[in-house]
Formats: C-alpha cells, structure tokens, sequence
C-alpha cells in the first residue's frame, strides 16, 4: 500500500495540471504552485496533440473537454523545392488536434480546479528541505509548504531539476526562434491539412484549421539565443521584418507572413530540446514532462508525452509503497520511450537549418525517402501507446512490459 498521501506540484503549465487531477485521481492531495501571477494562459501559439496524448487526457477526464477546443488534422504533407509530397500516417488512428496553447492551458486549470485541485500563484521555488516523513518547499515570498513529496512540472529551465542534481544538463538550443500567428484562410487551402515547409531559407509549418483559418509557425535561424521575456522585449515590427526578409519568397509562406501584424504575431522565444537528463529523481523529488524531457518540436509529441508521464507518475505513486520505489518505477515506464522520440526529433531537427547544397539535395532525396517510409514503424508505435489506469503497476514486470 502506498504511503504517499500528498504532493507540491511546481509549475502550472500543461504538465502540471495534468499532474496533479491524476494525483487526485489516484487519491493523492496536490496543490499547484507557480511562479507567475496568474495562470499561463498567455504562453505559447499553437502545437497539435497526438492520439495517444489525447488519449492520456481522457484517463482524467480532460479528454472531451481539448477536443471541444481542437481542431482535428487528417492530413500531413511535406513541402520542399516547390513541391508537396503526402506524407503517410499509420491506419486506423485518430487524427491529430491542434490547438491553441493559450486555450488549452485554460482548459486544463479549469477542468483540474474542477476536480479539485488547489492552485497558489506568485510562488517562486528557491529551495527544500527533505526529512524522514516528508519535504518542505520554501518559496520567494517567503511562505512555504510541506507534502509526502514534490514534483517539478517546471519546464525546460527548471528548478526541481537543478536540486535533484546540480550537475543535470540544461536545455540545448536549437539556433532557432519560434513565432506564429492565425490568419484568415483567403487563399482557398484545405482545411484539415498540416503542411511541414522548407522554404527557400528557413523551416516553416502551417495548420489549415478551416476554411477560415490558418495557423502558421516560422523556425527563424538565430544565433544569439533570446528568453521569452527578451525576444518580446523587441518590437513586433522588427520581428516581421525579419519573418519577411527570411520567407518573403516562399509560396505559400509568404503570404503568411504578409498577412501577420505586430497585434497577431505570437512571439515564442528561443526553441529547446533537452538532452537525455542523468537523474531524474533524488529522495522525495521528482521531475515530468519538459523539465526532463522536452524533444524538439518537431516530434509533435513534446505535450503528448508530457501529459503521459504525468498520468504514469500518478499510477506509480498511488500504486507502490514508498516515493523511492515509485519514481524508480516512473522512469523505467518512461525513459526509453521519450528518449527515442526525442533522438528522433534530433535527427529532423538538423534538416530545419540547412546550407544551399544541402537544400537542394534534400529536394530531390526527401520525397524519396517520404515514399519509402513505413509510418507503422516511424510513428505508429509512438501514437499507438495507451496507459492502462486499472492495472497495477508491478515494477518486476517493467522490464519486459516495454
């Protein structure tokens, strides 16, 4: 029987509040502590939610409530040299829901307050203080708070990490900068389609939401890596200009960019992808989703595999008799599957950036390789991965359970 009655949930992102109504469910106390003000309702554009991170929310009940607010993608192409080449999914999944982050950050706050969970805001995490029955959080304002454990939901420049280990790694950065924007869909694209771009000197994506709107993201190259907080210290204007300089020549990306303003263009910051992190728990500590794993985003799967781990951590502590054996089971459920999603995403990654020769090899070698390519084994078992919430976790069965 578990001992694990409590836990302090830093960080009121998506992986938080996923965290702590799954502890709720496991019946499990948790309460939220973030660092800002209120909640991160404006962090982030759009990212797309695969069927098994979709699939994870409905475990919690959160399900029904993302897709109310998403929009469903059925169809991936690739667009490269001019030319767009269909890019195969495997058969008989649903499809991808893209959404808005800001809405699906509101969802998730309301659907955990709604199943009971405390939220405290303005509560900045310096240090703990570990005990035989229990670990304090002391936070910047001088409060504090005391659980069976804590769990860093702290993202890619987390706290939590830095106090399970010092010597953890930090995010890497990409070289690139992420900004995004909706706009009208006034040049007749096919709703439901999500078009991955190289364009003529930078990556870009878009989502055809529906026959008003499309959602647009640019990967621009930068080398000086820039905060959230400094890239938007810089005017709008000056990122458009930028964002017209790089895809002013592509078609249809272009026309985005033309058609974005200072008020609608969504700044991002610097894109991350985190490094395989060595300890992902110490005593009553414990990391989840991108504080210890945050693929690139051209896994499509970063919020997916978040959502998972936090339903995982739950089944782990409600199910084993002490936090120790619990996040060791955690993370022999998780490691290799979001490490081989994240060496995946690596791999595409350094296509995003690449010189002229390259560009124009990969116009001619890319759609090959997309013919050949066997979406069974490529995603297939990433989006095909369902968590049996009923079964009890048995951590001599973890090894051969995959």
């Amino acid at each position: 029987m578990s001992t694990t009655e409590s836990a302090l949930v830093i960080g009121g992102g998506i992986a938080g509040p996923v965290t702590a109504t799954a502890l709720l469910k496991a019946g499990i106390s948790a309460r939220v502590y973030e660092a800002y003000s209120g909640p991160t309702f404006t962090i982030g554009s759009g990212l797309a939610l695969a069927p098994n991170g979709v699939a994870a929310l409905d475990i919690i009940g959160a399900g029904d409530p993302v897709r109310a607010i998403a929009k469903p993608i059925s169809r991936m192409e690739l667009s490269i040299g001019g030319k767009i080449v269909p890019t195969p999914a495997p058969a008989g999944l649903p499809p991808l829901q893209m959404v808005d982050r800001h809405a699906l950050h509101r969802v998730l706050h309301d659907h955990a307050i709604a199943a009971g969970v405390s939220f405290e805001y303005d509560k900045r995490l310096v240090r703990v203080a570990e005990g035989e029955s229990g670990v304090t959080a002391y936070f910047a304002d001088g409060s504090s708070a005391t659980a069976d454990v804590v769990i860093g939901a702290d993202g890619v420049r987390s706290t939590v990490r830095g106090l399970i280990d010092p010597s953890n790694p930090g995010p890497d950065y990409t070289g690139m900068l992420g900004f995004g924007a909706l706009i009208n869909n006034e040049i007749g694209l096919t709703p439901g389609t999500m078009v991955f771009a190289f364009g003529s000197r930078a990556y870009y994506l878009y989502a055809v939401l529906d026959e008003k709107t499309i959602l647009w993201g640019a990967n621009l190259p930068h080398r000086k890596y820039l905060s959230l907080k400094e890239a938007r210290a810089v005017p709008a204007e000056h990122w458009l200009d930028r964002l017209r300089e790089t895809y002013g020549a592509d078609s249809p990306g272009g026309e985005f960019v033309r058609r974005t303003t200072p008020e609608n263009l969504e700044i991002t910051g610097a894109l991350h992808i985190m490094p395989p992190v060595p300890r992902w728990h110490r005593g009553r500590l414990v990391l989840v989703g991108d504080a210890v794993h945050a693929p690139s985003n051209s896994s499509g799967q970063g919020a997916s595999l978040a959502i998972e781990s936090a339903v995982q951590l739950a089944r782990c502590l409600r199910d084993l008799p002490d936090p120790g054996s619990a996040f060791a089971a955690y993370e022999e459920l998780r490691r290799a599957r979001v490490e081989s999603v994240a060496a995946r995403a690596r791999k595409l990654n350094h296509s995003k950036t690449p010189g002229p020769l390259a560009r124009r090899l990969m116009s001619v070698l890319m759609p090959m390789m997309i013919k050949r390519m066997d979406p069974e084994r490529t995603l297939g078992v990433e989006q095909r991965y369902r968590i049996d919430w009923d079964a009890p976790v048995q951590p001599e069965l973890l090894s051969t359970a995959g």
